[in-house]
Parts: structure tokens; C-alpha cells; sequence
């Protein structure tokens, strides 16, 4: 079948997946539009082409795709993969996409792949990731069982690779930084008896986008509209140079009752942005 027309990422049944009958009262002006700012074609053609390819191999040929060179430091700080624990693995934001992508494949490469995200659902659409992902979709139908979800991932055998913030970074006081982190990595990384890797990974978006989210997080915040950018800001991010910095690890104890578990992961995010 020719790539062009293998369409893997179908907007018009995203849509009809996610709204049902309600789908058909959008405009095919906006289902036009919404294919253009996610580059259905181009995705679909990327997606045609790496087929043959799941998990890290799958990561490695998007960061070749995207020109993405990783300039990673810390790395001897990163656990041996034959010592027998496992770790949650902790990261900003700043991209809400690529950076992932990175991360992953560093992670994926130095653990043979045993590793897990926690994801929006919507990149389950994704066949090349989707091995590699416990979806999450707390505004949906599976808000209810979110926690069982986040609960699967840290008792399984796997390394947890997570974003705490849960939305990628926003522009705050002049400065690019995540929103408050969530604490539930503390209290499943004590739960579970699993050390806390922190890092930290450079890049920003643009300048449209950070308007774009600031406004949205005021004013519309029951819809991530930013979030339909986010392809586009990756493709505006390529042929990058971006800093990975990886951080020594933080044994579970360290998280104990001094602070209450949100405490604990203000102390995290803060100890990411001084790597």
C-alpha cells in the first residue's frame, strides 16, 4: 500500500472515536485545518516508513527522523541495569513531545527497552510507542481508573519514565518552567521502594505557543487546546541541539514524613532545575 494513503493518526476517526455522533457537527474546514497543524500527511508517511519498528528502535528512528542531536551529561549517573531495582525516572517538560521521545530512547537504550510511560491515550494511536506506554486519560472514560493505571505501572517489572507536571512547560515570569508537579511519584516510588532519577532536558517552544497556553490556562481551561500545537512546535524543533542532564539518584528513604509527599515533589522539580 502506497505511504500516502496508509493513514495510521485518521483525525476524522480520532474524532469519531473521542466524540461519536457529535463528530460529524464539526466543520470540514476545521477537520482540514486540524490535519494541517498535526501534519496528518507528514506523520502518516514517518509512520508508513518506521513500520517495521516498536519501542526503542521505533524512538531512536524518530530522534534520527527530527535531526535531533542529544548532548547528554550525567550519564554515568544513570543506575546499572543488572543491579536488581527499579527506578522512576523524572523529568520537565519543556517540549510536550520530542523531549519524551529523547528521553526514551536514552532510557530504552541503557535498560533494553524495560521501561514504561505514563501517557495521554491519544499516542496509543502511535503503534511504534505503544508498547512502551500505560495510557492515561484522566478528563475521559477511563478517568476513574487512572489511579489503577499509575498503580499497574509501579508495581510492574518495569522503569517508570515520567512527567510530573503532566502538561509540558509554560512560560512563567519571562522564564520556561513546568507547572507544579504532581506528587504521585513520590508516594508510589516510596510505596514501591523505587529510587527517583532526576533530569532535566533543555529546549523550549515558541513564542506562539506560550501566548497561546497562557491564554488557555486563564481563560479556557476545561479544553488543552495548546496541546493541537504540539506537532507543530516538534517540527519546528528540528535539527536541534538539546542538553540532557542527568541527575544522581535519590533513594526512596530520603522521602520521608519531614514533608508531606507534595513537599517532596516540589523538592524534586526543584532539584531537576539545578542539574
Amino acid at each position: 500500500m502506497d505511504r500516502i494513503t496508509e493513514k495510521t493518526v485518521d483525525i476524522e476517526k480520532i474524532l469519531k472515536d473521542k466524540m461519536g455522533d457529535k463528530s460529524k457537527m464539526i466543520p470540514s474546514l476545521a477537520v482540514k485545518w486540524l490535519k494541517h497543524i498535526l501534519h496528518q500527511d507528514q506523520v502518516n508517511a514517518f509512520l508508513w516508513d518506521s513500520r517495521e519498528l516498536t519501542g526503542t528502535p521505533w524512538l531512536e528512528e524518530c530522534v534520527k527522523y527530527l535531526d535531533m542531536t542529544l548532548q547528554v551529561e550525567g550519564r554515568e549517573n544513570l543506575p546499572d541495569k543488572d543491579d536488581g531495582k527499579l527506578y522512576t525516572f523524572v523529568s520537565n517538560h519543556p517540549l510536550g513531545g520530542i523531549d519524551g521521545v529523547a528521553l526514551g530512547s536514552i532510557i530504552g537504550r541503557q535498560y533494553d527497552s524495560r521501561f514504561r510511560y505514563l501517557v495521554n491515550d491519544i499516542l496509543m494511536n502511535l503503534p511504534g510507542l505503544a508498547p512502551l506506554c500505560i495510557p492515561i486519560n484522566k478528563t475521559g472514560s477511563q478517568s476513574r481508573s487512572f489511579p489503577a493505571m499509575v498503580e499497574n505501572g509501579f508495581k510492574s517489572d518495569y522503569h517508570m519514565l515520567m512527567f510530573p507536571a503532566g502538561l509540558c512547560s509554560r512560560k512563567i515570569n519571562g522564564e520556561i518552567h513546568d507547572l507544579l508537579w504532581k506528587k504521585t511519584f513520590i508516594s508510589k516510588s516510596v510505596e514501591y521502594q523505587r529510587d527517583v532519577v532526576p533530569i532535566h532536558f533543555s529546549g523550549q517552544n515558541s513564542n506562539f505557543f506560550y501566548r497561546l497556553s497562557g491564554f488557555c490556562d486563564k481563560h479556557i481551561k476545561k479544553v488543552n487546546i495548546a496541546m493541537m500545537f504540539l506537532v507543530d512546535e516538534m517540527y519546528k524543533n528540528v535539527h536541534k541541539t538539546f542538553k540532557v542532564t542527568i541527575g544522581k539518584p535519590i533513594p526512596w528513604q530520603t522521602f520521608d514524613k519531614s514533608k508531606t509527599p507534595a513537599q517532596w515533589a516540589q523538592f524534586v522539580q526543584d532539584a531537576v532545575y539545578q542539574l
